[in-house]
């Protein structure tokens, strides 16, 4: 194995072993976080730790898993899903009842699950449907199980907790008929095909580890997985500053739109 001598050799390794590009991930943030890693499984080096992660599976997870930061809970900042409730899905759902929707980074589960409940005011749940994304493998097994603590439902409604959540041994349990609405799978924002004719894409709280390179790559792709008037919903920190850039209107804080007809949307999208 040839030597590693520094972070850029690292990572570079890293792509080869797992498919995930840690050059589109801001590098002091990364390599803050790999450092950790270093020191916390006893290794004085990349090439040490390399090495490690090659040979003992169970390393290797841990790496993945904590590479991709799956922070989350249930209506993660709830303004923004009273916006997305109030405003945008009743405009999406004037010309398409049937939506296509897509939570990419959907960590362990509680945003795509939000999604779910807050559709499920204007729909039977039978009729509801949410592809759900992650790269991390780990993170998605857990979501699928669906157990989560206090701290994950700080935000959830009372209604909905005692509605769609069953408590055992202190832990919160979601319910079969929220989980049969979401469909769970590994996927790589950087290098795998995107959904097409998405009306809704949710991709909260993800975005602000990437370059700005990779950033301006992402949009794009994300834009082109919309359908004419569907809505990219970011993260509290992850305004685009130049939408337009890219091709969408910003018709609220946070919530982005592909236009139907670029002469007729106006200057807020419309929405």
């Amino acid at each position: 194995m040839p030597m590693i001598n520094d972070y850029n050799d690292f990572i570079k390794k890293v792509y080869d072993l797992t498919d995930i590009d840690l050059s589109m991930y801001k590098p002091r943030q990364m390599k803050r976080r790999i450092d950790s890693l270093i020191s916390k499984n006893n290794s004085s080096n990349y090439n040490e730790y390399y090495k490690k992660i090659t040979t003992d599976e169970n390393l290797l997870k841990e790496f993945i898993n904590y590479l991709t930061i799956n922070v989350s809970q249930f209506f993660r900042n709830p303004a923004q899903w009273d916006i997305l409730r109030s405003n945008i899905i009743p405009k999406i759902m004037e010309s398409n009842e049937n939506l296509k929707m897509w939570n990419a980074g959907c960590a362990t589960g509680e945003e795509p699950y939000s999604l779910v409940m807050t559709m499920a005011d204007f729909m039977p749940l039978t009729k509801i449907k949410v592809l759900a994304t992650d790269i991390d493998e780990e993170v998605l097994i857990k979501a699928k199980v669906g157990k989560y603590n206090d701290k994950s439902l700080e935000n959830l409604p009372k209604t909905l907790k005692n509605k769609y959540f069953y408590e055992k041994k202190g832990m919160y349990y979601i319910k079969n008929e929220i989980k049969d609405c979401v469909v769970f799978r590994k996927h790589n924002l950087l290098s795998d095909p995107y959904p097409s004719n998405c009306d809704l894409i949710i991709c909260r709280n993800v975005l602000i580890y990437f370059t700005e390179e990779a950033k301006d790559k992402l949009y794009k792709k994300f834009y082109n997985a919309l359908k004419p008037g569907g809505v990219f919903f970011v993260g509290s920190t992850e305004q685009i500053i130049f939408p337009r850039k890219y091709g969408f209107i910003p018709i609220r804080t946070f919530f982005y739109k592909r236009p139907d007809d670029k002469k007729k949307d106006g200057a807020d999208g419309g929405i």
